[in-house]
């Protein structure tokens, strides 16, 4: 017999937990309601990675070990609270209306509707078009280690350094490691792509060969870091920071201080784990709203790079 639903109180509004019980993470036990009350843990940070973005929704309707659905358009049933905005999709001539967060109670119904990870875009609703994020994934080949990520890391900070930008990194609840950069939303999709390829071409030329930006993946050193530039193309989406991701062991991505990535490993972060660490240090992450960077250096580059043959490839289908 299934367990009775569960009421929890978020803020001002109330979102029943249908199937509490429900096994979620089979390498601990971790149920549906244990997910619900880690969003509820890490609420102030999860809202801040989302607010206000289009955001697609990785839904496990038997848990992790089943079925996964990427999802879209939000799903039926919301309650009236719960906010959206419309993102066009030119290529096929549709659209979508996908969950925008504004409220930790919209996190907590989203895990209501099955969802583990949550996936935005880099913009936010006052302009879909236009990103306010830089997003740079490495993206670790099948032999690369951790400890390679971490170099790559150390050369991304120090180039971020030497522009003037700051960099806020998380773990990717996976192999990888992501930095965030706020910039000033002005530029399109493209641009921000062609910009992150500039930056990534830069990281390459001081890596010692351990970034291989070979465009076919499996064209790529089997040892290398890619520097994922197409993370920023338009449509495209990872994990947010917090986002819990859907593998047994309910991996976190967790928001790092740049002292920590040294040493934190992927799988110290858990949502058995992350509500102790929010609970004492808060989000990490609280800050980057405060520091905007201007794109224009890294367009110089790009056209620098143009004029000398290396055009960034045309955009992932």
């Amino acid at each position: 017999m299934a367990a009775p639903s569960v009421e929890l109180e978020v803020g001002d509004r109330t979102v029943r937990i249908s199937n509490p019980d429900r096994v979620y993470f089979p390498a601990r036990g971790e149920t549906k309601i244990d997910l619900a009350r880690y969003y509820l843990a890490v609420g102030d940070g999860v809202v801040r990675a989302l607010r206000e973005r289009p955001c697609m929704l990785h839904r496990f309707p038997t848990g992790v070990s089943g079925e996964k659905v990427h999802q879209k358009r939000l799903p039926r049933g919301a309650p009236d609270w719960v906010q959206t905005v419309r993102v066009d999709f030119p290529r096929y001539k549709r659209h979508a209306y996908e969950l925008c967060v504004t409220h930790p109670a919209d996190v907590v119904w989203a895990v209501q509707m099955s969802t583990v990870e949550f996936h935005p875009w880099n913009s936010r609703r006052a302009d879909v078009e236009k990103p306010d994020e830089w997003r740079i994934d490495l993206d670790p080949m099948p032999s690369a280690t951790y400890a390679d990520v971490r170099r790559v890391a150390s050369v991304v900070q120090e180039v971020l350094a030497e522009l003037g930008a700051v960099g806020w990194p998380k773990t990717s609840g996976g192999k990888g490691l992501h930095i965030y950069v706020r910039i000033s939303p002005q530029w399109g999709f493209s641009d921000v792509r062609r910009a992150a390829h500039a930056f990534a071409r830069e990281v390459a030329r001081r890596s010692d060969g351990l970034v291989d930006l070979t465009w076919w993946r499996k064209d790529r050193d089997p040892a290398s870091i890619f520097v994922d530039y197409n993370q920023n193309a338009r449509d495209h989406t990872i994990a947010c920071a917090y986002s819990v991701r859907g593998v047994p062991e309910g991996l976190v991505s967790a928001p790092l201080l740049w002292s920590e990535v040294e040493s934190a490993s992927p799988e110290d972060f858990t949502i058995a784990t992350m509500p102790a660490r929010f609970s004492e240090l808060g989000d990490v992450h609280a800050g980057i709203d405060s520091s905007v960077y201007s794109l224009d250096t890294l367009l110089s580059w790009a056209e620098r790079d143009e004029r000398d043959g290396d055009s960034t490839p045309p955009e992932p289908e």
